[in-house]
């Protein structure tokens, strides 16, 4: 039997997918993996160059580099050095043929359906051979993964909608076009009205001091960064409430910890309550930030 069963090639930034193994098995665990295979594919982006996602009968192998992107799903008896010396092949022998200009092009799906050849090719010889005729690449692959193991999934998180890709938190790896913000509630408005204002302020005194400062001593500039940083911090966190963003709960603790900074070093150019108040508005608004969660849309079309 066979230890590679599908591989495909697809653009890294969106999951397109831009040519594929044209042979399918139609036993139902397998369509199934062909759907999760797909969820995976939007969300490479967001992980590591290789890694494995692991279901009940199959594995899904992805390995990525620059623009493009090989998946393949294999047995459970495949070998995992076997299925990435497969992938790493199948990347140099796509990125040989096309270059990255037509694959940013690409506006359709298996846009080089025509690869499919060399996929079969190359899926034939490394199901049949020898393991001993694959040599130093086998082993090359292997001290590799030794050294760097793959980043490794659970086929059912596929699915989730909610989540923080953390190394240890699974991310939603639905398609993005099927999951949109909660609605934005009257607090959050606020935060928003508040932080705007707080953005503004900053940005007002630190062009103020700019230009009134003639000669920068060490300490002026230190009082013009102490402005502009927690404005870009404001504008940020304005960002992350109205948008979702991958790791929103390192980036919200970062900001926060940039503007309460900013403030605490300002003391005496800002008074006590002045300083209260812009680090009040900022824990407002990361509180916001992380209440406001993924909401799956409804749909009754398939993957």
């Amino acid at each position: 039997m066979s230890m590679i069963l599908f591989a495909c090639v697809v653009r890294v930034r969106d999951g397109l997918p831009l040519s594929a193994s044209t042979d399918f098995y139609h036993t139902q665990d397998f369509l199934e993996c062909r759907r999760r295979l797909k969820t995976l594919a939007s969300r490479l982006a967001q992980y590591p160059g290789r890694g494995t996602a692991e279901g009940l009968n199959f594995i899904i192998h992805f390995s990525s580099s620059g623009d493009v992107a090989c998946l393949a799903i294999c047995s459970r008896q495949c070998p995992a050095a076997m299925a990435f010396c497969f992938l790493e092949t199948l990347w140099w022998e796509f990125t040989a043929s096309y270059d990255n200009t037509c694959v940013g092009l690409a506006l359709r799906p298996y846009a080089f359906l025509e690869f499919d050849g060399i996929i079969q090719k190359v899926k034939w010889h490394f199901n049949y051979v020898n393991f001993a005729q694959m040599g130093s690449s086998l082993e090359k692959i292997q001290e590799e993964l030794e050294f760097q193991p793959p980043v490794l999934l659970k086929l059912e998180d596929t699915d989730v909608a909610n989540g923080v890709m953390n190394g240890h938190t699974p991310m939603p790896l639905g398609p993005a076009p099927n999951f949109r913000m909660e609605p934005v509630s009257a607090v959050g408005i606020l935060s928003l009205i508040l932080n705007i204002m707080c953005a503004a302020l900053n940005l007002i005194r630190g062009i103020h001091l700019t230009e009134h400062s003639l000669q920068v001593a060490h300490e002026e500039l230190g009082n013009i960064l102490a402005f502009f940083i927690p404005f870009v911090a404001c504008v940020f966190q304005c960002y992350l409430y109205l948008f979702y963003s991958p790791a929103r709960t390192m980036k919200v603790v970062l900001l926060l910890l940039f503007i309460c900074l900013g403030n605490i070093y300002l003391h005496g150019l800002r008074n006590l309550w002045q300083i209260l108040f812009h680090i009040g508005v900022a824990f407002l608004s990361s509180y916001q930030i992380l209440a406001r969660q993924l909401q799956e849309k409804q749909s009754g079309c398939g993957v």
